[in-house]
């Protein structure tokens, strides 16, 4: 089928509605892709169901005309998984935003996956509950794209990732059929899990459209501290020690590297949180039930100096000073403003490793990239490690730069990507974080579930793979 002129909108008109329907011609530019910057191109059209049947019925026209589908939720992945290409048709489930019930007895909630993670933790609050995963973008990020591309962000400590939070799943199937895996049930060994081949898969599989979360009870008092180390060895020791004396209550464990502390306090302003910019910093974030959970903390700072685990902390007192503390792992908000088109990496490493990966990181760039500037932090308390190169795309190296960081992350038996996706960036580094055996067990997934390759095709797996468009 040759462009838009050639689709039937009248038929599209007639079952989806007027609200239901965007020609591909009144599809506004910034709707082809996604945060990424991946340049994505016209779709077809753009479909919007507002229910399940409706989702249904559009993949089952589809497919019987062969029209590759290209599923997108809040748009803010940062891999390239929602963006679009030429000849294809966007499906939007934006209209789709319910939260179908919330049951605070059992802690559970059954949501539409249009919804943004934002209208989940509301949700959760005004019942007295906490939803475990949360990330800067909750605002505009879908219930849909956090499942399909297994988000972590902040929580994963106490809670986990995305996937450890859904108990069930609702999924359309290429061809149009409905996957009703909803039973609210943690206990049902009946064969195998199909939701989770559908969490992380990327929309390569199948849509998501509603979602079955657990929640957890809400955490009543925080405590604050950033504590400076002068070499990595200490932090996993740090960490661990913590957790021993606060079970179940560190919900945060970031990592700042002095270059990234520099970059900081230069963008941010206010005074450096200690006399002597140490080699790192760690942002430990406390949660609890207790009203005296910031005394805990403290005792456990207290030993944690004796053990040697921690050279100087900063103890917030207030909301404000928390608040302070905060603003420098947040400067990362300040990346499009002051870095100049970076290569950003999002990887994960055995956190044993993780000081060892980051200095090898630095050393080998200074060899092949002169000239560039590199930040390294993370979350580091969950093996993810984040790293922005700076001046690769002026210098004209972008891919060179690419090419020595996950030669390093293979090198130290890491995977190229920890919360972000595949998409379009990654999967030409995908073989270094998976084997032959793998790739070629999600090949034959792809083909039996999609044997016309038409669900978000190009991403994830290479175009040359079974699963790309064929026909």
């Amino acid at each position: 089928m040759d462009g838009a002129a050639a689709l039937p909108l009248d038929e599209l008109l007639a079952r989806l509605g007027p609200a239901g329907v965007v020609p591909g011609a009144a599809v506004p530019p910034a709707q082809w892709s996604d945060w990424s910057g991946e340049a994505g191109e016209r779709p077809l059209v753009q479909l919007r169901p507002a229910s399940t049947e409706e989702v249904a019925w559009a993949l089952r026209w589809c497919h019987a005309r062969r029209l590759p589908v290209v599923p997108q939720g809040g748009r803010t992945g940062l891999a390239g998984g929602a963006a679009l290409r030429a000849g294809a048709v966007a499906l939007s489930l934006e209209r789709m935003a319910v939260i179908d019930w919330i049951d605070p007895v059992v802690r559970l909630l059954q949501v539409q996956a249009g919804a943004t993670l934002q209208q989940v933790h509301d949700a959760a609050e005004a019942a007295g509950l906490a939803f475990g995963v949360d990330l800067g973008a909750r605002g505009s990020c879908q219930v849909g794209g956090a499942v399909s591309t297994n988000a972590g962000g902040h929580g994963v400590l106490q809670h986990g990732m995305m996937r450890e939070q859904v108990l069930g799943l609702e999924v359309v199937l290429a061809d149009g059929e409905v996957l009703p895996m909803l039973r609210p049930m943690p206990k049902n060994n009946t064969g195998v899990d199909l939701k989770h081949l559908f969490i992380g898969a990327e929309g390569t599989l199948g849509i998501v459209t509603r979602a079955l979360l657990r929640l957890h009870p809400r955490a009543e008092a925080r405590a604050t501290a950033l504590l400076a180390l002068h070499d990595y060895a200490q932090a996993p020791a740090l960490l661990a020690a913590l957790q021993a004396r606060l079970p179940g209550a560190v919900a945060a464990f970031e990592l700042m590297w002095r270059d990234f502390l520099e970059a900081a306090l230069d963008w941010r302003g206010g005074p450096p949180p200690f006399a002597a910019l140490p080699p790192l910093c760690a942002l430990v974030d406390v949660q609890g039930p207790r009203a005296d959970v910031q005394a805990a903390l403290q005792q456990a700072l207290e030993a944690a100096f004796a053990e040697g685990l921690a050279d100087d902390a900063v103890l917030a007192h207030t909301e404000a000073q928390a608040r302070a503390l905060w603003r420098l792992r947040e400067a990362t908000a300040e990346f499009p403003a002051r870095l100049h088109d970076p290569v950003n990496f999002d990887v994960a490493l055995p956190m044993r490793r993780i000081g060892d990966f980051a200095e090898a990181c630095l050393q080998a760039l200074d060899a092949d990239v002169p000239g560039h500037r590199s930040l390294r932090f993370g979350h580091v308390g969950d093996g993810n490690l984040h790293l922005s190169t700076d001046g690769a795309s002026v210098l004209g190296r972008r891919e060179r730069v690419e090419q020595v960081v996950y030669a390093q992350v293979a090198a130290f038996e890491g995977s190229v990507s920890a919360e972000h996706g595949i998409g379009l960036h990654k999967k030409a580094w995908l073989a270094l974080s998976r084997s032959p055996a793998e790739l070629a067990a999600m090949r034959r997934l792809k083909q039996a579930l999609d044997p016309l390759g038409l669900m978000n095709p190009g991403k994830l797996l290479d175009a040359a793979d079974p699963g790309s468009l064929q026909g």
